[in-house]
C-alpha cells in the first residue's frame, strides 16, 4: 500500500496530490476507482506518574494505543510478564509508551471495520491492483482509498470479461444507395446546425473490426499506448468487477457490496473526468457533455449518443437514445393532436346538438340535481359545458385514436431498429449475459440458513457452495408481497372513493348555500378542488409506493441485481399505474353509471345521492382530470422533485462533512479539494428505474386516454424537451459517475411499453363507445332521425319523469317552477310515465348498448390488425445493418485465416531455415572429422569447423 503517511509526517499529503486530482501523487498512474469511508480513532491516554505505563488487564476487547511513540521499522511482538499474579504487563520493544485499554462496544465495532478494510485492501493488492491511501491523522474524519489497475490486471480481466476491443483491421461500411442516400444527404445538410459540436470519427465510412480481447492475440489490436488503450469507463468497469468478487473472511463477506451494506465503506465510485465548468482551458469529456448536451441552452440540438455511451456506458446510452426517439415521435402526434383540437374549435359553431342545448327556446326543464334544496333548471344553462365538450368529443377523435394506436406500434418497431443499429455500432451483437455476483442480502440470508442447519464444516464445504435459498425460504416474503400489494391497491381505490365522497358531500353542502353565485358554480368548484386533492394524494402515494415496492422486493431476497431490478420494476409499475390511473378510470367508465333515476336514486350514507356526469357528458370532466394529473405529475414530481431533492441531499451531505471537519481543523490541509472529494459530495447513482418509470407513466397518459385529450402528446413533448436536458444535467453535474454496464436492450421496459400499447387500443375503444356520445349520435343520425340530420338529438336522449312521483321530502323547496312543472327531463333511455312499462329501459337503450359493444369489437380488431400489419411491414433489423453484420462475420473469418496463414508461413520459413542450418552443420562436422584424421594438418580448417558449429548453435 502506497500510503500518504510517510515517515510519520502528516503535513503535505494533499499538497503533494496530483494537480488534476485524477492520478496518484506520482502524476502518472490513473485513479480508476475510489473507496470512501469514515474512521474514528480513540484518543491516546497516558498512565499518570509513570514513564512506561502499566495497564491493567482488560476483560475481553483490548487494543494497543500509541501515546506518541514514533518508532520506525517493524516492531517485534510483545512479551508478557507476570507481576505477582495481579497484572499483565506488556513490553513492546521499539515502541515505548504503549498501553492496553479496554474497548467500548463502539470502539470494538470501529476496530472490526478497520481490520476488515485492511484485509480487503490486502486482498486487492494480491489481485494485482495498486492502492494509495489518505492518512488518518485526525480523531475522526473521512478518508479515501484510491485504486489503480496496471496493464497486467487490465489485460487479464479484459480477457476474462470478453471485452470487445477494436483490432487493426478496418472494413468499409456499405452505404445506402438510390433515393434513400439522397434523402439522407439532404437531411444531413438541413440538420447540420442541430448537430452537437463533439469529436466525430474521421472516416465514417470505415469501421474497426472488434474482437474479444485476448492476451495470446495481442498482435491483432492497435495498441499504441497501454495507458490509453482501455478508456476510463472500461478501466473502472474492470476494477468494479474485481471489487465485487474480492472477499474477506470477516463475516464471510463477498465483495464491495457487502462491505458497503455493513458500513465498512461508505461509498465506491469511479471518478468523473474533471470539472464540468471552470476557468481552465483543459477540455475533457465531462465538460464537453455539459457544454453540448447538459444545458438548457442547447435544447434544440441532437444528443451526442456515442459520447454519452462512451462516458456513461451502454445501459445509460440506450436510455437516452430511447428517450430521444420517444421525444422525436411525439412531434408528429402533437401536430395531429393540435389539428384534431382545431377541428373541434372550427366545427363548434356548426354542431347541431350544441346549438340545440344552447337554444333557450328549447325549454328542456331538467330534474333537480339534489334533494330538497335544488330547483328544477333549464338545460340551456349548461351551454358552456356542451360547447367545451365538443372540442374533445367529435368524429376526429376516433381517427386520432386509431392514429395513436398505430403510432405506438410504429414507435416500438422503430425503437427495435434503432436498438439493433446501436448494438452493431457499439459492438453489442452477440453479447452474452455475464454471470452476476449474488447480492449481499442474499449471501447474508444464505449464511444464516447454513448456520441454522449447522452445515459449516470443512468436510461438506462443497455441498455448502451448491446450497441455495428455496421457495420455502422465500415463502414469508412472497406472502407479505401478496398481502401488502393487495392492501396498497385497495388503498389507492380508497383514496379515489374518499375523493368521490368529498365531491358528493361538498356539492350537497354548497347547494344549501343562500348565495346564488355559489350555488350556480357548484359543479365547477367541486370538480376543480377534487382534482387538486386527487393530484396531491397521487403524488404522496407515489412516493410511498416507490419505497414500499423496494422494501417488498428486498424481503423477497432476489439472488442477483438484475433479478432484483426486474421484480422492483414490476411491483413499482403495478402500484404506480393503479395510483395514477384509478381516478381517471372511475371518471371514464363508472361515474354517472350507477346514479339511478328520479324517484329511485342511489344514495351514499343514506342521504347523499351518487354524483352524475355533466349535461354534456363525462368526457369533458375526464379531459380535465387527465390534464391536471398529467401536468401536475410532470411539473411537480418529474421536474421540481428531480431538481430539488438531489440538491437538498447534496447540501445536507456537504454540511454534515463540514461539521465533522470543523470539530478538528487540519491546518496543513490544502483548501483545494481533489476530484474524489468533489465526487463524494455528489448524489450516488441509484439506477435508471425512476427515469424510465416517469416516462412509461407519461406514455400511458399519451396513449391510454388520448381519445379524451388530444393535446396530451403536445404537453408530453414540451415536458420531454426539458426532461432530456434535466436528466442530462443531473447525470453530468449532480450524480457520481455511474459504473458502466453493457446492455444490448432496455430489458423489461420494452415488454411494459408493448403491453401499454395493446391496452391503449381496448381502453380507447371503450372511451369512444361508452364515455363519449359518438355512438348515440351515430345511431340517431342513421337509425332514428327522420331527415338523416342531428336535429332533435337532445330531445331523443332525454327521458320524461312525472314530478308528482318524487319521494316525499325530496321535492324542491320554494321552486320558481313549482306551478308550471308537471314533467321534468333526465338523460337516459327510459320509457315515459304514460308507458305501461314506465321508467324501464327502452328499446333505444338496448340498441345503443349493442352498437357500443359492436363498435368496441370492430375498433379493437381493426386497430389490432393494422398494428400487426405495420409490425410485419417494418423489419426489426434494418437491411443495411443485417448485411453489415454478415459482412463483419465474413471479414472476421478472413482476417483470422489470413493471420493464421501468415503465422503458418512464418513457421514454415523457420523450419526451412532450421533444416538448412542443420545441413550446413552436418557438412561442417564431416569436414572437421576429415581434418582430425589427417593429424590436424589444417589448423585453420579446424578453426573454421568449430566456428561453423558455433554458428549453427
Amino acid at each position: 500500500i502506497i500510503n500518504n503517511y510517510v515517515d510519520g509526517t502528516h503535513g503535505g499529503a494533499r499538497d503533494k496530490a496530483s494537480p488534476s486530482g485524477l492520478h496518484f501523487r506520482d502524476s502518472k498512474r490513473k485513479v480508476d476507482y475510489v473507496l470512501a469511508y469514515h474512521y474514528r480513532r480513540r484518543l491516546a491516554r497516558h498512565a499518570p506518574g509513570a514513564a512506561s505505563p502499566e495497564p491493567t488487564r482488560g476483560s475481553a476487547s483490548v487494543a494497543l494505543v500509541s501515546n506518541g511513540g514514533t518508532g520506525k521499522g517493524r516492531a517485534e511482538p510483545p512479551q508478557q510478564q507476570q507481576d505477582n499474579g495481579q497484572r499483565a504487563l506488556w513490553d513492546w520493544p521499539g515502541l515505548p509508551g504503549l498501553e492496553v485499554v479496554e474497548l467500548s462496544p463502539l470502539d470494538a465495532l470501529e476496530e472490526e471495520k478497520r481490520l476488515q478494510r485492511e484485509e480487503y485492501e490486502r486482498n486487492l493488492l494480491e489481485a494485482g491492483l495498486e492502492i494509495e491511501k489518505d492518512p488518518e491523522n485526525k480523531s475522526q474524519g473521512l478518508s479515501f482509498v484510491r485504486i489503480h489497475a496496471p496493464w497486467q490486471v487490465l489485460s487479464r480481466e479484459a480477457e476474462f470479461l470478453k471485452i470487445k476491443m477494436p483490432t487493426k483491421k478496418m472494413y468499409e461500411i456499405t452505404e445506402e444507395k438510390g433515393i434513400l442516400k439522397t434523402l439522407n444527404e439532404i437531411w444531413g445538410k438541413l440538420t447540420e446546425p442541430l448537430q452537437p459540436q463533439v469529436p466525430q470519427q474521421e472516416n465514417t465510412k470505415m469501421k474497426s473490426l472488434s474482437y474479444p480481447f485476448s492476451r495470446e492475440k495481442m498482435y491483432l489490436y492497435n495498441i499504441k499506448d497501454k495507458d490509453t488503450f482501455f478508456d476510463n469507463a472500461t478501466r473502472s468497469r474492470i476494477v468494479r468487477e474485481i471489487l465485487k468478487r474480492t472477499s474477506t473472511k470477516a463475516r464471510n463477506s463477498m465483495g464491495i457490496g457487502t462491505l458497503i451494506a455493513n458500513n465498512v465503506y461508505d461509498a465506491a465510485y469511479p471518478l468523473h473526468d474533471g470539472e464540468y465548468e471552470g476557468q481552465n482551458d483543459d477540455m475533457n469529456e465531462r465538460k464537453l457533455l455539459y457544454q453540448e448536451w447538459a444545458r438548457y441552452g442547447v435544447f434544440y440540438k441532437f444528443q451526442p449518443i456515442d459520447l454519452i455511451r462512451k462516458y456513461f456506458g451502454e445501459k445509460i446510452g440506450l436510455y437516452f437514445a430511447w428517450l430521444g426517439l420517444y421525444t422525436e415521435f411525439l412531434i408528429p402526434s402533437s401536430v395531429v393532436g393540435i389539428i384534431v383540437f382545431l377541428y373541434g374549435c372550427i366545427t363548434i359553431e356548426s354542431d347541431i346538438p350544441s346549438k340545440e342545448m344552447c337554444d333557450q327556446r328549447n325549454a328542456f326543464t331538467m330534474c333537480p340535481l339534489c334533494d330538497k334544496f335544488c330547483d328544477y333548471w333549464n338545460l340551456s344553462s349548461a351551454c358552456a359545458t356542451a360547447r367545451a365538450s365538443h372540442l374533445f368529443d367529435n368524429p376526429a377523435t376516433v381517427f386520432f385514436s386509431i392514429f395513436m394506436a398505430l403510432w405506438a406500434t410504429m414507435f416500438l418497431e422503430q425503437w427495435k431498429r434503432l436498438q439493433m443499429r446501436l448494438s452493431y455500432f457499439w459492438d453489442l451483437t452477440g453479447l452474452e449475459e455475464e454471470e452476476e455476483h449474488p447480492r449481499p442480502e442474499y449471501e447474508t440470508k444464505l449464511l444464516q440458513k447454513k448456520l441454522k442447519n449447522k452445515n459449516i464444516t470443512t468436510e461438506n464445504s462443497n455441498e455448502n457452495e451448491k446450497e441455495k435459498l428455496t421457495w420455502s425460504d422465500r415463502m414469508p416474503g412472497y406472502a407479505a408481497n401478496f398481502g401488502l400489494i393487495l392492501f396498497m391497491i385497495m388503498l389507492a381505490f380508497s383514496a379515489v372513493f374518499g375523493v368521490i365522497v368529498y365531491r358528493i358531500t361538498t356539492a350537497a353542502a354548497l347547494s344549501f348555500s343562500t348565495n346564488e353565485t355559489t350555488r350556480s358554480n357548484v359543479r365547477v368548484t367541486v370538480t376543480a378542488t377534487a382534482v387538486i386533492i386527487n393530484l396531491v394524494v397521487v403524488l404522496i402515494l407515489d412516493e410511498i409506493y416507490g419505497a414500499v415496492a423496494k422494501w417488498l422486493t428486498e424481503i423477497e431476497i432476489p439472488k442477483t441485481e438484475k433479478t432484483f431490478e426486474e421484480r422492483l420494476i414490476l411491483k413499482a409499475f403495478l402500484l404506480k399505474f393503479v395510483n395514477s390511473y384509478a381516478s381517471i378510470f372511475y371518471v371514464a367508465f363508472f361515474k354517472g353509471r350507477f346514479v339511478g333515476r328520479p324517484g329511485r336514486y342511489v344514495y351514499v350514507f343514506e342521504s347523499y345521492r351518487m354524483e352524475e356526469c355533466a349535461p354534456g357528458g363525462c368526457l369533458m370532466e375526464l379531459c380535465v382530470q387527465l390534464s391536471i394529473i398529467m401536468l401536475g405529475k410532470q411539473l411537480i414530481q418529474n421536474n421540481l422533485f428531480e431538481i430539488g431533492i438531489p440538491k437538498l441531499k447534496k447540501l445536507f451531505r456537504k454540511l454534515k462533512d463540514e461539521r465533522t471537519e470543523l470539530k478538528e481543523m487540519d491546518t496543513n490541509q490544502s483548501k483545494d479539494p481533489q476530484q474524489w472529494d468533489l465526487d463524494y459530495i455528489l448524489e450516488p447513482f441509484t439506477g435508471l428505474t425512476p427515469e424510465y418509470m416517469e416516462m412509461i407513466i407519461q406514455f400511458g397518459f399519451v396513449t391510454l386516454f388520448v381519445a379524451s385529450f388530444p393535446l396530451a402528446p403536445l404537453f408530453a413533448l414540451l415536458n420531454n424537451i426539458i426532461e432530456v436536458r434535466l436528466d442530462a444535467k443531473k447525470f453530468v453535474t449532480e450524480l457520481r459517475r455511474p459504473d458502466t454496464v453493457r446492455e444490448k436492450d432496455i430489458g423489461i421496459w420494452y415488454n411494459i411499453l408493448s403491453c401499454i400499447g395493446k391496452l391503449s387500443v381496448i381502453i380507447n375503444a371503450f372511451v369512444i363507445a361508452v364515455t363519449s356520445d359518438f355512438i348515440p349520435r351515430l345511431m340517431y343520425q342513421y337509425a332514428y332521425s327522420q331527415n338523416g340530420t342531428m336535429h332533435g338529438f337532445i330531445n331523443h336522449t332525454l327521458s320524461y319523469f312525472n314530478v308528482s312521483q318524487l319521494k316525499a321530502g325530496t321535492q324542491p323547496e320554494n321552486s320558481v317552477f313549482a306551478q308550471e312543472v308537471s314533467f321534468c327531463r333526465f338523460k337516459d333511455y327510459r320509457e315515459p310515465p304514460w308507458s305501461p312499462h314506465q321508467y324501464e329501459f327502452s328499446k333505444r337503450y338496448w340498441a345503443v348498448l349493442s352498437a357500443r359493444l359492436a363498435f368496441v369489437i370492430l375498433f379493437q380488431n381493426l386497430v389490432m390488425f393494422l398494428s400487426v400489419l405495420v409490425d410485419w411491414m417494418i423489419p426489426d433489423i434494418p437491411k443495411d445493418i443485417s448485411e453489415q453484420i454478415k459482412k463483419e462475420k465474413t471479414v472476421l473469418v478472413d482476417f483470422f485465416l489470413k493471420e493464421e496463414h501468415e503465422k503458418l508461413k512464418l513457421i514454415e520459413s523457420f523450419i526451412a531455415r532450421d533444416k538448412g542450418k542443420r545441413r550446413s552443420g552436418t557438412k561442417s562436422k564431416r569436414t572437421r572429422a576429415a581434418s582430425f584424421s589427417q593429424g590436424h594438418r589444417s589448423p585453420k580448417g579446424s578453426f573454421t569447423s568449430f566456428s561453423s558449429q558455433h554458428t549453427v548453435v
